[in-house]
């Protein structure tokens, strides 16, 4: 049997077929001396710039002398440049080809070793069950006391269940060794196609690899016990989407409503990204909702037009009108973060050098600004800030109209994007943000590798200091600030942290999961409104919602273990 100019009964990896083999012998040796040597001396340069050993004129002469050798190879490769793309352009053609009937002989060949071993377990099942059956047969017909008789038979029955466990085990042990096999032939497909191309890749060919790694791996009881709260809330909100135009006459699902859920994020996105850093190292932090009424009250100090109305301590009320807008917003954003800062320092220190819970040491700090806040301004709002600085930085821009309806973007949308990609940053792409992964997970061990668990531990209540800081500044543009400003605040940015995977045990988590938390409350809690909910019934929604985040959490952590 053969199709086009291949014998599918002779086909071989690619990596063993002659005439690849020659390709890529063809390529390397026309690559030598251009863009392979270039390479090399490319390394060879940094190598030479770090040497501490070469005095500095020795240094010169041989950057100078690797660098007349790289515009040589440079030189070399662009001569060659047209005849590699060419063979390339063959070699990759030839290999699809190849790789495409020998997948064909592969996947056909591991759907018959599977289809055999189904074959193969429902004969054992049968065989087990007969086997149990006459066994049963034998005890009951036997003589003896009917207890012991009973026991017998429960023996029987428990082996023949752990002998049909592990028949079930070996036929998946069989499918999942056959998907591995077949997947494992286009990772050698793509590994083979990168080599031809000096080891670049093409987006096509890395979005179906890891489509078929995902296929290979993927088994639908782990997928829903993963996913299971995410399809949950999913089908929630398909449900209220269904339920809007009956109940109250309107759609649910529009343009203007996403935007609107998203402004009522954007500031406790910061408060979730504050919060996800203390949860990743296992604590949390009960002191946020009163960190924000505190930098909330002092940017609404600064910001209200003309005299204000609150005194602090007795002290007031002032004036900043005279001071220019721009300094207005520095200050009142610098004492907002300054503030948060201070406080945030504070539970970190005791919490870090003490090894006091942060529980306890954000509890104690939630207190003390309460107290403070609530004495020194006896509770009386700081009004409203200026307008002309509310519409700027808290206001919409109307994008248009569509469908009848006017399209207002919120700008606080904007700073909550950028706080995202800053706290995804250091999560991902900084040594702090890896230090913090490895004192959450296990903070003896980071320890023991070198890391200073004090400042990591330090470093993270002071980011989330700066969060809070910056949210609790945005804050005081939504609403008038008090000191009752952001009450239960702590428990949403906790709840969506938990909701959005990162783990109470530490280690575990990413910030994309903080801000799909935060997303789901309060899509969740703005779909409940929408509908007339009343405001207590949610709270049975959100307080579910959280139960069975932890849950599923726990019995992770306890399969792990």
């Amino acid at each position: 049997m053969s199709e086009g100019n291949f014998d599918i009964n002779q086909i071989v990896p690619g990596s063993e077929d002659p005439k690849l083999q020659k390709l890529m012998k063809e390529l390397e040796d026309l690559r030598r001396d251009g863009i392979s040597r270039e390479l090399l001396l490319k390394e060879d340069l940094a190598s030479v710039k770090r040497d501490k050993v070469l005095s500095k004129d020795e240094k010169a002469k041989e950057i100078e002398k690797i660098k007349e050798e790289i515009v040589k190879a440079k030189g070399i490769a662009l001569e060659r440049k047209d005849k590699i793309k060419s063979i390339e352009k063959e070699a990759v053609s030839y290999s699809n080809a190849l790789y495409k009937l020998y997948e064909k002989k592969i996947v056909e060949e591991e759907n018959n070793k599977i289809r055999d071993a189904k074959l193969s377990y429902k004969e054992e099942l049968s065989k087990i069950d007969v086997e149990s059956d006459k066994r049963v047969e034998r005890i009951e017909s036997g003589s003896g006391e009917k207890r012991i008789i009973k026991e017998e038979v429960a023996v029987a029955k428990y082996e023949a269940n752990s002998a049909r466990h592990d028949a079930k085990n070996r036929l998946s042990d069989i499918i999942q060794a056959s998907k591995g096999v077949k997947n494992q032939i286009y990772v050698d497909h793509i590994q083979q196609n990168r080599a031809f191309r000096n080891g670049k890749t093409k987006a096509g060919e890395d979005i179906a690899l890891k489509w078929k790694n995902y296929v290979a791996n993927f088994k639908a009881s782990q997928f829903f016990f993963s996913n299971g709260l995410y399809i949950a809330v999913i089908i929630f909100f398909i449900i209220c989407i269904i339920l809007a135009p009956i109940k109250v006459g309107a759609n649910l699902f529009t343009l203007p409503n996403i935007l609107t859920i998203f402004e009522q994020c954007s500031t406790r996105m910061f408060y979730a990204l504050g919060v996800a850093g203390l949860i990743l190292l296992a604590g949390t932090d009960l002191s946020v909702g009163r960190m924000v009424a505190m930098g909330a009250v002092f940017t609404g100090l600064f910001l209200h037009p003309g005299r204000n109305i609150v005194t602090f301590f007795g002290m007031g009320p002032w004036d900043f009108s005279m001071i220019p807008m721009f300094w207005r917003v520095i200050i009142s954003l610098f004492v907002s973060i300054c503030l948060c800062v201070l406080f945030s320092s504070f539970s970190g220190f005791f919490t870090a050098r003490l090894k006091i819970h942060p529980f306890i040491t954000t509890l104690s700090t939630q207190l003390i600004i309460y107290g403070i806040l609530f004495f020194g301004t006896s509770g009386t709002p700081v009004g409203s800030i200026d307008q002309s600085i509310r519409s700027m930085i808290g206001g919409r821009w109307t994008l248009g109209v569509l469908g009848g309806q006017r399209i207002m973007f919120p700008k606080l949308i904007i700073p909550a994007v950028i706080a995202i990609v800053v706290a995804w940053f250091i999560w991902n792409k900084t040594t702090f943000g890896k230090n913090m992964y490895a004192v959450g997970g296990n903070s003896e061990a980071a320890a023991v590798s070198g890391i200073s668990v004090f400042w990591v531990t330090l470093g993270v209540f002071i980011m989330a200091g700066i969060f809070y800081g910056c949210g609790a500044f945005l804050e005081a543009f939504r609403a008038n600030a008090s000191a009752g400003t952001g009450q239960g605040y702590e428990t949403d940015a906790i709840a969506a942290c938990v909701v959005g995977g990162i783990s109470f045990n530490g280690g575990i988590g990413k910030i994309g999961g903080a801000v799909m938390g935060v997303i789901i409350f309060q899509g969740m809690t703005y779909a409940l409104s929408f509908l007339g909910i009343d405001t207590n019934l949610q709270f049975v929604f959100r307080g579910v919602i959280i139960i069975v985040a932890v849950a599923l959490d726990s019995i992770k952590y306890l399969k792990k273990k």
